[in-house]
């Protein structure tokens, strides 16, 4: 059986996603179906495959609801390749902006919508030119594997940081070294990391920081994806490692360059504990049919 799905196109500073409405749960696609539409030459092209869906219309909302009765979407993620991931930092700004555009969510500036996802709840809030969402409490997970990469010219240790997807921060020499790498080609960690990880590769800023906000540059591999121009749970991992790395007095408000611009990330005090903001645009490209 095929069906013809209304597709949106958007992205986050570059990370891009197709997206479509299926709000009770009515169209399944396979694993195959997901990369297709997310390939960039026989397909519509993205770095990721969106399903706005009502939580209680899938299992794994309806297992939210009965914590966060107000999540009424829930963002399905996919991966390039198709893979199903817990949560997607640009994906989510964009997932908002696109229930805003569509007309089934009423945000206005200022106010804030719990959306379902993977690695549980997230809180959206909607500013007067993007979008800031709060990615819950993170963590260090103990790990620092070496990462080797093409053309890198030694392997370096990185960071392990959890974010309700699995992150591995590399700190490089310079800009030069940064611009180098080869990121067409997956790195490997050693000892392997068995759900895989997003490695960012990053750069800080000279100075460090100004005006009381650090500032960095990174490139990403995102696990399924490859490189992308953003990643955003990517940057506040990697503005984390950086505060982790230069120690006390490092501030807990970071810019972040990316290849597809610059997010915001700020770290700030919750009742379990320090969580993560991510902040920027999020912008709808375009909008087709495809059958699947």
């Amino acid at each position: 059986m095929t069906d013809t799905l209304l597709i949106t196109k958007g992205h986050g500073t570059g990370n891009d996603f197709v997206l479509f409405a299926d709000p009770d749960g009515e169209v399944v696609l396979s694993e195959a179906q997901r990369a297709a539409i997310a390939d960039r030459h026989f397909g519509v092209g993205g770095d990721g495959v969106i399903r706005a869906v009502r939580s209680a219309s899938i299992p794994e909302g309806a297992a939210i609801l009965a914590d966060e009765p107000e999540a009424e979407w829930f963002m399905d993620y996919a991966n390039a390749d198709g893979g199903i991931a817990e949560m997607c930092g640009n994906g989510i700004r964009v997932f908002v902006h696109y229930l805003i555009e569509r007309g089934f969510l009423d945000l206005a500036p200022g106010h804030s919508v719990p959306i379902g996802t993977r690695a549980g709840v997230r809180d959206v809030h909607r500013l007067a030119d993007g979008f800031a969402v709060d990615l819950g409490r993170w963590r260090l997970t103990g790990e620092e594997p070496l990462v080797r990469a093409r053309d890198l010219p030694v392997a370096r240790p990185g960071l392990g940081i959890d974010l309700g997807n699995p992150h591995v921060v590399v700190a490089v020499a310079g800009d030069d070294e940064l611009a180098g790498i080869d990121l067409s080609v997956v790195p490997q960690l050693d000892p392997v990391q068995e759900a895989g990880a997003n490695v960012e590769f990053v750069v800080p800023a000279d100075p460090l920081v100004r005006d009381g906000i650090g500032r960095i540059r990174m490139r990403v591999h995102e696990r399924g994806s490859g490189e992308t121009l953003s990643c955003g749970t990517g940057a506040a991992a990697a503005a984390l490692a950086v505060r982790h790395w230069a120690g006390a007095g490092s501030p807990n408000e970071w810019r972040v360059e990316v290849p597809g611009g610059t997010l915001g990330v700020r770290m700030f005090a919750a009742e379990d504990g320090e969580h993560v903001a991510l902040s920027g645009p999020a912008a709808l490209v375009f909008d087709g049919e495809l059958t699947v």
